[in-house]
């Protein structure tokens, strides 16, 4: 049997930037959904009672969960500013190659500012200021 052309495999591919950032995009998505299983479980908890909610609490509350968290709050802001990102393409405006990839920076780098105020805000003491 003769051999057949196979398709570009992804080691073809050399990095790129609209790749990784589209490819990111939809994992934080992902991440976010499984997120909304952990307020789903804390929800139930604080409806079905004291005893439940305190055993949340717990559990939740572990070191582990907390760098989940952490990360879920990352995720969150990637997304966030992902989308709004999004939302400026879909006014024609930031196509160019040039506009498109200064855009993907300024993406990780908000994503990375707003994860830092957000767990600032969430784990930090209140009078720690």
């Amino acid at each position: 049997m003769p051999s057949r052309p196979l398709s570009p495999h992804l080691g073809v591919y050399r990095f790129k930037y609209t790749l990784t950032t589209s490819i990111l995009n939809r994992f934080t998505g992902a991440a976010l959904s499984g997120g909304f299983l952990l307020l789903g479980y804390w929800l139930f908890a604080v409806a079905s009672g004291e005893g439940a909610q305190q055993r949340a609490q717990q559990l939740l509350g572990s070191f582990v969960l907390k760098l989940f968290y952490a990360g879920l709050l990352f995720a969150f802001s990637y997304h966030l500013v992902a989308g709004i990102r999004h939302l400026v393409w879909d006014t024609g405006r930031g196509l160019e190659r040039a506009q498109s990839q200064r855009s993907a920076w300024i993406v990780g780098i908000a994503s990375v500012l707003l994860t830092l105020v957000l767990l600032w805000a969430f784990f930090c003491p209140r009078g720690a200021a």
